[in-house]
């Protein structure tokens, strides 16, 4: 999947994947991490998302990783934040308040760049990628983050015979082996949402499973 994809989905606002919302399962689990208010909290793929203001407006500061300029600069005007603008080695890094969202490769942030991340937030991340890229963005992450982070992840499942994606389903068997034993992982709850997501069902899916995971990291 080539980076124009995700620049002419933004420029041409099919944003279908960004919610209106807070996602329920981060206001639901979030705090079961333990983290305490001040933490940093990477945020990969983030786009524009709500739940960056969520974490923020609750004490965490946060550290998003978005590949769409378009996508960082709508989230800061929509937010009435003006934010500074530096240049970072490869990315062009927004900074306004606890929040700084780094534009640019998410598999080109270094070790020294997440040094202080204690969570994770993935709920569009590694179902944005296909089956090639995800793997290789779970090593990056393993690689880069601090031992003894913690997070949540979100993930659908379904057949993906029935429509292609992103978002794209990841089981919970390529979960566990992408994942484990370098992450210990717990299912906090996993729910089939075909009835809410009318896109699905046009498209003929006959499930459509999400799952909140809970994760840390061993190594």
């Amino acid at each position: 999947m080539q980076p124009e994809f995700w620049h002419d989905r933004w420029k041409n606002n099919q944003i279908g994947f960004h919610l209106d919302h807070v996602n329920p399962y981060l206001a639901r689990y979030w705090p079961t991490l333990g983290l305490e208010p001040g933490a940093r909290v990477l945020v990969p793929l983030c786009g524009k998302s709500l739940d960056i203001t969520w974490l923020a407006a609750h004490g965490y500061h946060v550290l998003g990783v978005e590949l769409s300029e378009a996508a960082v600069e709508r989230y800061f005007s929509e937010h009435n934040l003006t934010p500074d603008i530096t240049r970072r080695g490869a990315f062009s890094v927004y900074e306004a308040g606890p929040v700084t969202l780094m534009c640019g490769d998410l598999f080109a942030i270094s070790a020294a760049d997440v040094a202080t991340c204690q969570g994770l937030y993935d709920r569009a991340a590694i179902i944005a990628l296909p089956p090639e890229m995800r793997a290789n963005y779970v090593t990056h992450l393993t690689k880069v983050l601090p031992r003894d982070c913690r997070g949540l992840l979100i993930t659908l499942d379904y057949d993906q015979s029935e429509m292609p994606g992103p978002p794209f389903s990841v089981p919970d068997t390529e979960v566990q082996r992408l994942l484990t034993p370098e992450w210990s992982l717990e299912v906090l709850e996993q729910s089939d949402i075909l009835d809410k997501s009318w896109k699905a069902l046009n498209k003929g899916a006959t499930r459509l499973v999400e799952r909140a995971y809970r994760l840390q990291k061993n190594v």
